[in-house]
């Protein structure tokens, strides 16, 4: 994993972890990978992982099993599906639509391109 400095580690580890649950590589009600052992394999201290683990908890996209770790929320996906969706268009749309405007790009030009490169 990469990091970058405009936003906090355990933020970062935070959002790489909602991407394996929206991506269906991590189920609700299943175990994910314990602190040591995600703050191995991503290189970084286990308190970073600690850290974002407690933040996500916070959300409600994982609980604690008490002597078992941690597991994935069962209404996790779509909790973070409402709020990727919120961010998406309070804060990436608006920048997508100044460019369009900058570059005269009507939304039916978009829509050519994104037909052409929509997942089935």
């Amino acid at each position: 994993m990469e990091f970058t400095e405009n936003k906090a580690i355990y933020i970062q580890i935070a959002d790489f972890i909602e991407d394996k649950v929206l991506s269906g590589e991590w189920l609700p009600d299943e175990r994910i990978p314990s602190v040591r052992d995600l703050a191995a394999s991503l290189s970084v201290n286990y308190n970073t992982i600690i850290r974002a683990y407690e933040w996500l908890q916070q959300k409600g996209v994982v609980y604690e099993k008490r002597g078992l770790g941690h597991f994935v929320a069962l209404e996790a996906p779509q909790k973070l599906i409402v709020e990727r969706r919120q961010e998406f268009v309070s804060v990436v749309l608006p920048s997508v639509f100044k460019k369009m405007a900058l570059l005269d790009f009507s939304i039916a030009e978009l829509n050519v391109y994104y037909k052409k490169n929509e997942k089935r």
